[in-house]
């Protein structure tokens, strides 16, 4: 049943002008009414009926592109190459050609700041959101994210997952693109083992996120391969969890030296990560390649000029981000079972190579 405003006001035991005021911000109300009206708001799910060129439609010309950090790369080429197919020329299937006003939304990696978003972009009718990155495996918030994006759904608002799997439980979206980290990880220490590398440092993301989860299993899974991970203390020795940047792969590095000094290889989280393991490996007096090898993930721009250049494992970061762009829009179709696992690459460069044995 769709909640009027009158049913807020109700909840909230305040007149409907009041409730009004409040969403339209054009008028002084208290502090603690305000607070009164906005749980309401929240309680009953209310959604706003936005600008009024939305009315006769069920959606508006909005496009929300959710992301956990902005300033990171990762998610500002993806959130760049989304909106190439958002704001750009439409095919004239709308107003103004079909172009749709994007607006990036930094969650700062918070859970409660990606619901809040979605929240505010409901009650906008948005046309549609693209999530972007690795998803929080709280199991609380994930039920609240479904709850949430079903309604979302059936309002008529476009869910993408860019670079993220689909939900355990929930099948509003329009289509999953997941990156294959899993594979990449894998790939990336075979790699490494296969260079005579045998006691490998990994320098993990957050514990809570799918991102963090799959690169890491996939590593332990080359690891175990090579009969090299049947000691699961050993693993949890040799890895160091943190926040994806580059202080967390210094400090990191630093702790997994000081462990188990016979490492002669260090698997970063991502990029960035791995630029803080390179200078935590430089200012302990150590050569790289030549005395501890170092590998980051996604080919980030900068890998290549980094000195040596970063062994990576690519993710088409642009490509997917676009990819997105025009599922939101719905200038492609969706993959067969709206889920797409988007190959990783190996790039062998400079900071990889020794210790050869035998």
């Amino acid at each position: 049943m769709t909640v009027t405003l009158a049913d807020v006001a109700a909840r909230a035991r305040v007149s409907p002008a009041t409730v009004s005021r409040v969403l339209n911000g054009n008028y002084p109300v208290a502090a603690s009414t305000r607070e009164r009206v906005l749980r309401a708001v929240d309680d009953l799910d209310y959604v706003l009926n936005g600008p009024a060129s939305s009315l006769a439609a069920a959606t508006s010309d909005l496009v929300g592109i959710l992301v956990n950090d902005i300033a990171d790369p990762f998610f500002g080429i993806m959130a760049g190459a989304a909106q190439t197919q958002i704001g750009g020329p439409g095919d004239g299937s709308g107003r103004a050609g079909g172009e749709k006003l994007a607006v990036v939304c930094n969650t700062g990696g918070s859970p409660e700041r990606e619901l809040t978003y979605l929240t505010l972009l409901q009650r906008q009718r948005a046309a549609a959101v693209v999530l972007t990155g690795g998803a929080v495996e709280y199991p609380d918030h994930q039920a609240a994210m479904a709850a949430k994006l079903a309604k979302m759904a059936d309002a008529g608002t476009r869910i993408v997952f860019c670079g993220r799997p689909p939900l355990p439980e929930g099948d509003a979206l329009v289509a999953a693109l997941a990156f294959d980290n899993r594979g990449g990880g894998r790939r990336l220490t075979e790699h490494l083992i296969a260079l005579g590398h045998r006691r490998i440092g990994y320098v993990a993301g957050p514990p809570e996120r799918t991102t963090t989860r799959h690169r890491l299993e996939g590593h332990r899974e080359a690891l175990r391969g090579a009969g090299l991970g049947t000691d699961a203390g050993d693993e949890e020795r040799l890895t160091v969890h943190g926040p994806y940047d580059r202080r967390s792969g210094y400090e990191a590095t630093l702790d997994i030296l000081r462990r188990d000094p016979t490492v002669t290889a260090v698997v970063a989280a991502n990029d960035t990560v791995a630029l803080g393991a390179c200078a935590a490996v430089r200012d302990q007096g150590l050569r790289i390649p030549q005395d501890i090898s170092v590998a980051g993930f996604d080919d980030l721009p900068f890998s290549v000029d980094a000195v040596p250049a970063l062994t990576t494992v690519r993710l088409p970061l642009f490509e997917a981000g676009a990819r997105a762009g025009r599922l939101a829009m719905g200038k492609e179709n969706p993959p067969p079972g709206g889920i797409a696992t988007i190959a990783a690459e190996l790039m062998i460069r400079g900071s990889t190579a020794p210790p050869r044995v035998g």
